[in-house]
């Protein structure tokens, strides 16, 4: 199911056959259990691994358990928190904030976005502002219901995000609606609001 979308994912025997959304719900145990297995070149603190040659800038706050990977880079005043995962070369720009999430090699997060209870794949690209919103806050059900193979599966959870695809192009300031599952090498314009489900529920 998830190397269909994130190629990185076919290493990860636990999350074979696994939906997203439980994965991304089980996000701080996930990170807790890899902080035990990493090589010598990370330095761990308080539940937080940081590679030696990734680079941290001033006022980051990073919340445990997190990974930070071999040369990534996180922009000042980002906020990383609740199990987060960067692969190999993220960057992560100023004033993003990042949450349950699991980032593969190579992506890109510009400045002031947010990614929730997400799995984003390699070399995806989010322009400014670009949002995964991940809670149904103006809904009385909150339950997130995804599109899941051309059906409407409901996920028992009331935060999830999106799966983002390999090589995706999120513009500014637009927004993925709870339960997105973007396909490899989407481009979602910029302002545009992506609601798989929008009128079904």
């Amino acid at each position: 199911m998830l190397p269909d979308f994130v190629k990185s994912t076919e290493s990860i025997a636990d999350w074979k056959n696994c939906y997203p959304w439980e994965i991304t719900s089980q996000a701080s145990g996930i990170v807790t259990n890899w902080l035990l297995f990493l090589p010598g070149e990370f330095n761990i603190s308080n539940n937080v691994a940081i590679h030696q040659t990734a680079i941290i800038e001033q006022g980051v706050v990073l919340k445990g358990p997190a990974i930070i990977g071999p040369g990534c880079f996180v922009g000042a005043h980002a906020y990383l928190r609740s199990g987060v995962f960067l692969g190999s070369r993220v960057s992560v720009g100023p004033g993003c904030e990042i949450k349950s999430s699991f980032l593969f090699d190579e992506t890109a997060l510009a400045h002031f976005n947010f990614v929730g209870d997400s799995i984003v794949g390699s070399n995806v690209n989010m322009e400014a502002g670009a949002v995964i919103a991940n809670h149904y806050n103006e809904r009385a059900d909150k339950e997130i219901v995804s599109s899941w193979n051309n059906s409407a599966v409901r996920t028992g959870v009331v935060k999830f995000g999106a799966l983002v695809g390999d090589n995706a192009r999120l513009g500014a300031n637009s927004v993925l609606s709870p339960g997105t599952i973007l396909q490899p090498g989407a481009v979602v314009g910029r302002l545009e609001l992506i609601d798989q489900l929008k009128g079904k529920f």
